[in-house]
């Protein structure tokens, strides 16, 4: 039998891998968004039931964070909604050490379907595909992350993780935490970043005031950069420092080391003006 796979987020920086990897396998994949067709709206949920349609598996990310206050009852709501409309497995990105992330996981898990979650902190390429992007091109990354390590977690990594669970059995009812295979601070990131662009890039630490302000600078939507603020004032704590094995543990190699994914990024072009 055919399974048919939804991607929810289908054009962000996990769910469009997801989709490219499933459509590689010449598997069936629908990937929401506002424009698409049928288009799809966390605000609005007229518009959910319409991409459920003959779906069996889900690929389920939420916009802007799991963090703020509406995601639990989207969740709620969008979970029951799969349930009702046939799907057989909800596989969720969340946030590692967030206790509204680890709130939306119990929804999940209370659905009444296949779940599996997959736990995750900082993504590598937030530094070649979103928030940093321009502050790496000027050669300064400013955080309130003080001297916090983290272990980065490459989102190639995810989408294979997340592609293995989705296609393959026995990964139904389990949590995986995927992190990056070393720790690293944010000032020893600008150190792989530069040696792999040949740029001069460093971090300078800064208050969680002061990046809202330099988000709102560089364009960063409103309701994205106060997630992002308020989600950094918890968790660039040390709460995520540890380190997993959950990668290897689902694809059968080790994560990929934030270096490699600097110098991949580098040979892309993206960091040059």
């Amino acid at each position: 039998m055919t399974t048919n796979y939804l991607v929810v987020g289908g054009t962000g920086k996990t769910g469009r891998r997801v989709a490219d990897r499933l459509r590689e396998r010449d598997l069936p994949v629908r990937i929401t968004s506002r424009r698409g067709a049928p288009s799809f709206d966390w605000s609005d949920r007229e518009t959910w039931k319409p991409v459920l349609d003959g779906v069996d598996a889900v690929y389920l990310t939420y916009y802007p964070d799991l963090v703020v206050p509406e995601a639990a009852g989207d969740i709620h709501a969008f979970a029951e909604l799969a349930v009702a409309s046939g799907v057989r497995h909800l596989v969720l990105l969340s946030g590692r050490g967030e206790e509204e992330a680890e709130a939306c996981e119990q929804i999940v898990r209370d659905a009444g379907t296949g779940w599996t979650v997959l736990r995750c902190s900082w993504f590598a390429q937030n530094f070649s595909e979103h928030f940093l992007l321009d502050a790496v091109r000027g050669g300064e990354i400013a955080l309130p992350a003080g001297t916090v390590t983290e272990p980065f977690v490459d989102v190639r990594d995810i989408a294979d993780v997340a592609v293995r669970v989705l296609t393959e059995s026995g990964h139904t009812g389990r949590h995986y935490e995927l992190t990056g295979p070393r720790l690293l601070s944010f000032a020893d990131a600008a150190a792989d970043i530069s040696a792999a662009s040949g740029r001069d890039v460093r971090y300078v630490p800064v208050s969680a005031a002061e990046f809202a302000a330099g988000a709102a600078a560089q364009g960063v939507p409103e309701e994205e950069a106060g997630a992002l603020v308020e989600l950094f004032g918890r968790v660039l704590d040390g709460r995520n420092s540890t380190l997993t094995t959950d990668v290897e543990r689902v694809l059968g190699r080790p994560a990929t080391d934030f270096a490699t994914y600097a110098e991949d990024a580098a040979a892309t072009g993206v960091w040059v003006r």
